[in-house]
């Protein structure tokens, strides 16, 4: 069995943060969805948990950081182009999100982020195939 990531992120509103993600172009497993939490699915093997700010404290004896103010973790996803980069970050911005970066133009890389409703960074990038060394 493959390994899959689940990340776990705090949110204040989670019905916003659901209407914010659909518009990105994201789903959602309704079996790990209820009031308190939502599973989003990225790919096969990455789903993200949103989870209210009070399920959230239940899984850490720690503060929850305020991710306007402070940066615990950057979520960095990749893209097939550079259109589909700067396609999800303008769908983030029409959404309400905003952003914190000018586009990243490194030759090889093309990069570009948002931060989302609860200021959790996303970044977003595409890499020219054969910029990859092969295995």
């Amino acid at each position: 069995m493959a390994t899959k990531i689940f990340v776990n992120l705090p949110v204040k509103n989670l019905q916003k943060s659901i209407e914010f993600f659909t518009h990105l172009g994201f789903t959602f497993n309704p079996q790990f969805t209820d009031e308190t939490a939502t599973c989003m699915i990225v790919s096969d093997d990455i789903f993200v948990m949103l989870l209210t700010e009070e399920k959230f404290k239940t899984f850490t004896p720690n503060p929850i950081c305020d991710a306007t103010k402070t940066t615990e973790v950057l979520v960095c996803l990749s893209r097939e182009s550079r259109a589909a980069v700067d396609d999800i970050v303008v769908k983030a911005l029409t959404a309400g999100g905003t952003t914190y970066n000018d586009p990243q133009d490194h030759g090889f890389m093309y990069a570009h982020g948002f931060q989302d409703l609860d200021g959790h960074i996303w970044e977003v990038m595409f890499m020219e195939p054969d910029a990859v060394p092969e295995t």
